[in-house]
């Protein structure tokens, strides 16, 4: 038996699809946007379509930009040639809530899974080894704890040492198997600040 009309389900159905959005919380969304006044649901859809459609990869590091590079790669203040590789912008958000962190970033989108088919051609390390070729000492490996992050950062590692560039992995206390966006700002500075050469 339907309990919603056609749109409503929809709407629920729509919003049921974000990750981490589970069928209770797509219906109180649904009832939520419903009720709003109409000038912000129509602010909320333009918002929606406006950042569709003009993010995109950094040029540099390839986190979410609506620039051509992002705040941290445009910025002086910043040291370009220490550069923490993460798995996904959310990390790069993650040690930046340290707030001590001064370097750049290299943002992998994803890791090394052969269990899922994913190669190293299938995450952006083509333009982390291109940023090498300039003015860079050291590249700081802070991939999860994860078998996967482990496999990305020892891949990374091999690519890199030839080179005679500085290649270190943030320390223990990021725990095994955990994600960095879900960890505290303690946990994650110790981690930095622990950081050992591979």
């Amino acid at each position: 038996m339907e309990f919603y009309s056609g749109q409503i389900s929809k709407l629920i159905e729509q919003f049921s699809k974000l990750p981490g959005i589970g069928v209770k919380s797509a219906q109180r969304l649904a009832y939520h946007v419903i009720n709003m006044p109409q000038e912000q649901v129509e602010e909320l859809a333009n918002t929606i379509l406006v950042a569709k459609n003009t993010v995109r990869y950094c040029k540099q590091c390839c986190t979410l930009t609506d620039q051509e590079l992002c705040p941290i790669c445009s910025s002086d203040k910043r040291n370009h040639k220490q550069i923490m590789v993460v798995e996904n912008p959310r990390d790069l958000i993650a040690y930046e809530k340290t707030q001590k962190y001064e370097g750049v970033y290299h943002v992998l989108h994803g890791a090394i899974s052969p269990m899922l088919g994913i190669g190293p051609q299938d995450i952006r390390l083509k333009e982390l080894i291109m940023r090498l070729q300039g003015d860079v000492d050291e590249v700081i490996i802070a991939t999860n704890s994860s078998l996967e992050g482990e496999t990305t950062a020892m891949y990374i590692s091999k690519l890199i040492k030839p080179t005679g560039i500085k290649v270190t992995r943030i320390a223990s206390g990021v725990p095994v198997g955990g994600d960095l966006e879900y960890i505290d700002e303690v946990t994650l500075l110790r981690a930095f600040e622990g950081r050992t050469e591979l």
